[in-house]
């Protein structure tokens, strides 16, 4: 998302680290970023090259890349503090080369232990969304460093504290503000304002830092050295923890702001009661290709792979681009209409996995897609139970999803790969940062249904006691005669799933380059009247005629901001980012190779 540079690192990576601080006024321009790089040895894909430059440092010194996954998560932690950190929480998906199996780990995070159905209603209505935004009641406990430690003690070859000592470095020694950095700083400034922590953090002299100005988080290097030295439990047991549920329950706000901030009730028991969830992962066949995602409690999994079976029925390679979009668009609004209805936390609900991935309910879908016209939205949900026929009918609105999260793609020497999303939820999570520890909570429990998304109807993501919400987050690996062909992801909120099945068939049925298929110009459907629609997009002649078909489309600026990997016949990896979303990625690899 954000282009940054670290202030005393040159670009040559990790034997920079033992190069001298040099002051900001004099720090080394950060080279161009790259959307795409090729070579050996592995390869690292994020939203911000410290990140990137992170993640290549442990996989030269021979880290595994579950080891670099969480290097540069934890420095995306520092350069992109408002779509993730240590408290949120996200999803990691990791193929392992010695055994060719794909595994989960669902970090997400989980509500409080006297969270009810009626969290966010007051008087039987639903509390203003913005208030459940900015507050301690949408704070969930938190699934980050569990994530982490969970995925070394699985995969990894590195301890904690080895993989957190650059993002450790990078909060200490500062990185170079940029444009992004500042503006959404800006966007949030009246609620940072509001809490003394925050606003001492991110807003020096009580304005958004400048330009090519140092930002640092000495509060967030110590924070990453504690739990480095003492493990996760300084969080999940220790002071570190009782710091966040005191902030949870009291949100130190300045009384002098005026805002009305509502507390959370998280407990420390909540805090020491929280697992992360070893499971298996999602798997579609498509074209002769093994598909795994994220199971429930993420819909991004089903979502994807239902819509993958309903597309496999027609030739996407042989279709004119306006077919390919609106065959596209149909088999999103159907999955997002399945995903409403039947997805939610598996504890909690009866979660149709198998059925929602099955041929014969794809079948049952597909056949109300028609060329000739758009189905009228939002459609009603199938019924994976009963997949005969072809019912159509309509049904319920769209949930609300927050825009922002990061992804980040490795690969290493070996051949294991990861896929990792993770999150705060909305740009800067609640707002609330827990005051001398320098990271911000999040409020994920906004992706529960504040009510039914359609009345009378059942909805699994109501709130609940130790519920997850459900997440759109779609990390995703893909594999061809059980070896990775590619991996992908995306931030964007309920736009993550359309991004990622955009981008799956723009690079396995339209012949695009991994970096172009991400490139593309993205609309996005998710069962509503409109689409929304980048300007790219709507500047398409193709764009006229899905209108003629009775699609809508609504203007957006910008929808994800995906990376990947891929692996190339010869053996080389390819590492692909955006070129301008959200100011370009940055992909990288240990040796570059033509």
């Amino acid at each position: 998302m954000r282009s940054s540079t670290r202030v005393g690192v040159s670009a040559l990576g990790a034997c920079a680290l033992l190069a001298p601080v040099i002051p900001v006024a004099q720090a080394e321009p950060e080279p161009p970023k790259q959307a795409e790089a090729v070579g050996f040895g592995g390869a690292v894909s994020s939203v911000d090259p410290d990140a990137t430059r992170a993640g290549l440092e442990v996989l030269r010194r021979g880290g595994t890349a579950a080891d670099a996954a969480v290097a540069t998560a934890a420095a995306l932690g520092v350069t992109e503090p408002y779509s993730a950190g240590i408290g949120g929480g996200g999803y990691f998906v990791h193929y392992d080369a010695s055994t060719g199996r794909v595994e989960t780990i669902d970090g997400r995070e989980t509500a409080p232990s006297a969270a009810g159905e009626d969290l966010f209603l007051e008087n039987g209505e639903p509390i203003p969304f913005d208030d459940a935004v900015t507050s301690g009641l949408g704070v969930g406990v938190p699934g980050t460093p569990l994530t982490w430690q969970r995925a070394l003690d699985r995969w990894g070859r590195e301890d904690l504290d080895e993989v957190l000592r650059p993002a450790e470095d990078l909060a200490r020694d500062g990185f170079v503000v940029d444009d992004t950095f500042r503006e959404q700083t800006a966007d949030n400034q009246e609620r940072f304002s509001a809490f003394p922590a925050t606003r001492a953090l991110f807003l020096p002299g009580g304005q958004p830092p400048a330009v090519g100005s140092a930002f640092r988080n000495p509060d967030l290097a110590e924070t990453y050295r504690r739990l480095g030295d003492e493990g996760v439990n300084a969080l999940y047991s220790g002071d570190i923890g009782a710091d966040l549920v005191r902030t949870v329950n009291q949100p130190p706000v300045d009384p002098a702001s005026g805002r009305h901030v509502r507390p959370g009730a998280m407990t420390t028991g909540d805090l020491r009661d929280y697992r992360v969830l070893d499971q298996e992962p999602t798997h579609s066949g498509y074209r002769g290709l093994d598909v795994y995602g994220m199971a429930p409690s993420g819909s991004g999994g089903t979502t994807v792979g239902e819509a993958l079976n309903v597309l496999e029925r027609s030739d996407l390679a042989a279709a004119d681009k306006t077919g390919y979009l609106h065959r596209y668009l149909e088999a999103s609004k159907l999955g997002f209409a399945d995903r409403n209805r039947w997805v939610g936390d598996p504890a909690f609900s009866d979660v149709p996995t198998e059925r929602l991935l099955s041929d014969e309910f794809a079948a049952s879908r597909e056949c109300l897609i028609s060329d000739d016209a758009a189905l009228p939205a939002p459609v009603a949900p199938g019924d994976p139970a009963s997949p005969q026929g072809c019912a159509g009918g309509r049904g319920g609105g769209e949930p609300y999803e927050g825009p922002n999260t990061t992804h980040l793609t490795v690969a290493d020497a070996r051949g294991d790969v990861v896929s990792y999303t993770l999150t705060i939820e909305q740009t800067g999570g609640s707002g609330i940062v827990v005051p001398g520890r320098g990271f911000l909570l999040n409020n994920e429990l906004t992706d529960f249904s504040f009510t039914p998304v359609t009345p009378g109807v059942p909805d699994p993501n109501l709130p609940g006691p130790g519920k997850r919400p459900r997440s759109s987050m779609s990390p995703t690996i893909v594999l061809r005669d059980g070896r990775p062909a590619l991996a992908l992801g995306s931030p964007g909120g309920a736009t993550i799933i359309t991004t990622v099945l955009q981008t799956l068939t723009g690079r396995l049925d339209r012949g695009q380059s991994l970096v172009d298929a991400i490139a593309e110009p993205r609309a996005s459907q998710r069962n509503s009247a409109t689409t929304d629609a980048e300007p790219a997009f709507l500047a398409q002649p193709e764009t006229a005629k899905l209108e003629a078909l009775g699609h809508r489309f609504e203007p957006t600026d910008e929808i994800g901001a995906a990376t990947g990997v891929e692996r190339l016949p010869d053996g080389r990896w390819l590492a692909a980012a955006e070129r301008h979303r959200r100011g370009g990625g940055s992909a990288g690899v240990v040796l570059p190779a033509p």
